[in-house]
C-alpha cells in the first residue's frame, strides 16, 4: 500500500505511512511537527546548528521508533519525549554537569516573585537568555520548569544527586532573574 491510499491528513495516517517507512509520510510528519520539536532542541542546544543537529538525530529516532508508538498519549508528546532524550544524551556524552556541585543559595539571593519584571520582555528573549546560561543551567532548567520533570527525575537522567538538581535550577533562576533586572535597568 503507498502513501497514496493513506490519509497523511490524520496522525494515525502519518503513523502507519511511517511505519511501512514511506518518505511521503515521513515528510508530512516532519512538515507537520519539525518547528514545534526545533524549539525543543533550541531550549538544549548552545546554538541554532546544535539545535539542528539534535533536531535530524531526533527525527531519526522517530522514524526508526515509531512502530512502538502505542497511541496511549498524544504523538506529539511522545516526540517531545524523543526529542529531549536526543538532546539529554548528547549532554551527558559532554558530561555537562561534572563539575556542578550542591550549593545552599543563601536567602538573600532568593528569585524575586515579582511578575512585572516578564512583563516587558517576549518569548524570544526569554528563549535567548536561557540559551545563554551556562549548560547545566539551562539543562535542569528546562528539564524542570518547562518539561516538568522532577528533581528525582532530573537527577537519575542526567547521573547527578537530587541536590545537584535543586542547585542547578536555583542558581538558573538567580542567574535568569539577574539577567531580567540588568535588561530593565537598561530600559
Amino acid at each position: 500500500m503507498s502513501s497514496d491510499s493513506i490519509d497523511l491528513s490524520t496522525e494515525e495516517g502519518l503513523i502507519l505511512g511511517c511505519t511501512r517507512q514511506d518518505r511521503k509520510a515521513q515528510r508530512a510528519l516532519y512538515e507537520r511537527f519539525s518547528s514545534r520539536m526545533f524549539v525543543v532542541c533550541l531550549r538544549y542546544a548552545r546554538d541554532r546548528d546544535e539545535a539542528q543537529d539534535l533536531l535530524q538525530e531526533g527525527f531519526i529516532t522517530v522514524f526508526s521508533k515509531i512502530s512502538t508508538f502505542s497511541s496511549a498519549g498524544s504523538l506529539e508528546g511522545w516526540m517531545r519525549r524523543i526529542f529531549v532524550n536526543t538532546a539529554l544524551m548528547r549532554l551527558r556524552k559532554g558530561d555537562v554537569l561534572r563539575s556542578a556541585v550542591e550549593v545552599d543559595e543563601p536567602a538573600a539571593k532568593r528569585v524575586s516573585s515579582d511578575d512585572d519584571i516578564l512583563s516587558d520582555i517576549g518569548g524570544q528573549d526569554i528563549l535567548r537568555m536561557i540559551r545563554q546560561m551556562p549548560e547545566g543551567f539551562r539543562t535542569v532548567f528546562n528539564m524542570s520548569v518547562v518539561e516538568g520533570y522532577t528533581h528525582q527525575e532530573i537527577s537519575k537522567e542526567l547521573g547527578i544527586s537530587e541536590g545537584t538538581s535543586r542547585s542547578q535550577l536555583s542558581r538558573a533562576r538567580v542567574w535568569l532573574q539577574e539577567r531580567l533586572t540588568e535588561r530593565r535597568k537598561k530600559k
